[in-house]
């Protein structure tokens, strides 16, 4: 079986299935199918951590599921902006990780990664398949990947 590396961007992948679909994604039947098809070496689930019982008994699912989760902590700004993305620790994490597998999965829609993509394409032969919500996806990203997949109904609770 192939090696595969998971990051999922929880955020992104919240709120662009809230905004499409009003409905959660289905971590457990995500890892399941994976699970079936690919011998899973990493799997990273980055989230914002807001003390929030809510949110700490989903953490505890993902956890229980295989992930190991990476919390930042939420920062409120004075002027009512928010701030803590993970796209640096996610980037440092898949540059970690692809030397080592074939292939990355990694669920966002931020168009940010399509460089990134492209990087460990290059440098160390490893495809990528990202996930996403389609109409909520960056056109870069899905075209930085191998195979995209969007999130549909089938994909959520």
């Amino acid at each position: 079986m192939k090696k595969v590396a998971i990051f999922v961007d929880v955020q992104n992948i919240y709120y662009t299935t809230r905004d499409a679909f009003k409905r959660p994604f289905n971590y457990r039947q995500f890892w399941q199918q994976v699970e079936q098809e690919y011998d899973i070496v990493d799997a990273y689930a980055y989230a914002i951590d807001r003390n929030d019982a809510s949110q700490q008994k989903f953490q505890s699912a993902l956890r229980h599921i295989g992930f190991e989760v990476k919390l930042k902590p939420f920062i409120q700004r004075s002027d009512g902006t928010a701030k803590g993305d993970w796209d640096v620790g996610i980037t440092i994490d898949v540059l970690r990780s692809a030397p080592n597998v074939d292939e990355i999965i990694l669920l966002s829609g931020d168009g940010d990664f399509a460089i990134l993509l492209d990087e460990i394409k290059t440098q160390d032969k490893v495809s990528s398949t990202v996930y996403g919500v389609l109409n909520l996806t960056a056109n870069g990203l899905i075209q930085a990947a191998d195979d995209f997949i969007p999130i549909e109904t089938r994909h959520l609770l």
